[in-house]
């Protein structure tokens, strides 16, 4: 990426060829070693945290950064607000930031909360009397009462946090950084920051912001940062680099390189490896392209056996991770080694607690579903629309029948994969509603 020597004015940050190296000791007694070495000799091995790392945020902006854990995100946010300094490369910023890191990042322990405010805004450069004038908002934005006037080490986390994005928010910052401080706090809470955040991006401020939470990236943010092992991979449209992170999330990583070789590519996988992975394809498998789980309990008497599944996204990817509200596909494949008059095909979505939230079987479907004899092969596709709540589920599977009037299990696989469910929009309960809303307010006096 090229950049000109003076910064351009609509910026508000420029990353350019960052690296952050970490040197890595497997004993303490060789950092003393190497210390004292009269021949320079070397005991470390490098890690790369960042990698040559370059993006450009534009005022006004709110990016997002997004990446597995290990990937960087936090690293170059501690950069870029001076936590940390980059082994090479250069940052540029234009604006006062006001930073909201992980817990205690910025914080006194041994003050209280009100000494820590004092604290913070003369490091960012405001006098007594300018926190002074500050102080209600910030106060009234927190809400922890006469826990103000306590040690913040007696804080809980939620408390913590309250304090700590009421005073980032309420500085007026030209630029906001926030790192995943949001996932800590009730969820009254988390609206309440939600909305201020808004504000501040209709007021133009720029933010730049680390989450896991796909729903909330794809919501608010006018740009996507991909990282991946201290590497940028790509930089985009927010949808669209969510796709490439499911990749990545999914070990995809020659598909990834593929779609990232040209920009006319859609991001559907090649019919070979998407919609038609369940046919014969060289030996192309869906669950490859899954996180299975390692310890799946199953059983049967043997008669059939899932030999492949598939969780499908609305574009065809096979994934782990749905977006809420799309139609998603959930594709199994079944062998039969003996002859079977009606088998039935079933699948459950459970809680990580174990409870069944929904599911169905080709029986209850209404399915056209023919006898079959050693050898045939069945694939069967569950179409529906992804109602549950943001979160986390578990997959179970099974071909099945009655014979004789006794239900038989032929092959079962219990929690076989994780689905997770990106929402930014969650409602109360298990599953949503899709409540369509209208309000009338009728004006008079008491």
């Amino acid at each position: 990426m090229y950049y000109e020597d003076i910064m351009d004015k609509s910026l508000a940050i420029r990353i350019s060829e960052v690296t952050k190296i970490y040197r890595l000791y497997d004993k303490p007694i060789d950092r003393l070693k190497e210390s004292v070495s009269p021949g320079h000799k070397s005991f470390h091995r490098d890690f790369f945290a960042l990698d040559k790392i370059s993006f450009d945020v534009k005022k006004g902006q709110t990016v997002g950064i997004i990446g597995t854990n290990g990937s960087g995100k936090s690293t170059i946010l501690k950069i870029i607000t001076g936590v940390l300094s980059p082994t090479t490369g250069t940052v540029e910023t234009d604006g006062n930031i006001s930073a909201l890191l992980e817990l205690g990042a910025g914080f006194n322990m041994d003050y209280t909360g009100i000494e820590n405010i004092y604290m913070n805004g003369t490091m960012m450069g405001f006098s007594r009397e300018e926190m002074d004038e500050k102080m209600p908002d910030i106060l009234d934005f927190a809400d922890i009462g006469e826990f103000v006037k306590q040690p913040v080490k007696t804080y809980s986390s939620g408390m913590f946090v309250r304090l700590a994005f009421a005073l980032a928010i309420n500085v007026e910052p030209e630029i906001l950084i926030v790192d995943e401080a949001l996932s800590v706090g009730d969820v009254f809470f988390q609206a309440k920051c939600y909305r201020r955040m808004e504000q501040m991006m209709k007021n133009g401020t720029t933010i730049l912001m680390v989450s896991h939470d796909m729903g909330s990236i794809i919501k608010y943010c006018d740009k996507v940062i991909l990282l991946n092992r201290g590497k940028f991979i790509a930089e985009g449209e927010a949808g669209r680099m969510v796709d490439l992170y499911k990749k990545i999330l999914a070990n995809q990583m020659e598909d990834l390189e593929k779609e990232l070789e040209g920009p006319e590519n859609t991001g559907k996988l090649p019919a070979a490896e998407g919609e038609n992975s369940g046919k014969e394809n060289g030996g192309s498998r869906m669950k490859d392209k899954l996180t299975v789980n390692p310890n799946l309990q199953e059983y049967g008497d043997g008669r059939a056996a899932i030999i492949d599944m598939g969780l499908l996204d609305q574009k065809g990817n096979v994934t782990n991770l749905l977006l809420k509200g799309e139609t998603f596909t959930i594709r199994e494949k079944i062998l039969f080694r003996d002859s079977l008059e009606m088998p039935i095909f079933t699948f459950t979505i459970r809680d990580k607690k174990g409870t069944d939230l929904t599911g169905t079987n080709t029986m209850f479907e209404g399915s056209d579903v023919r006898p079959v004899r050693p050898g045939d092969i069945y694939e069967v596709e569950f179409k529906q629309r992804m109602d549950l709540q943001g979160g986390e589920y578990l997959l179970s599977m099974s071909c099945t029948g009655y014979e004789n009037g006794k239900h038989v299990v032929y092959h079962r696989l219990y929690d076989v994969v994780n689905l997770t469910v990106i929402s930014n929009k969650n409602t109360v309960g298990v599953y949503d509603m899709c409540s369509e809303v209208t309000t009338k307010l009728t004006r008079g006096r008491l």
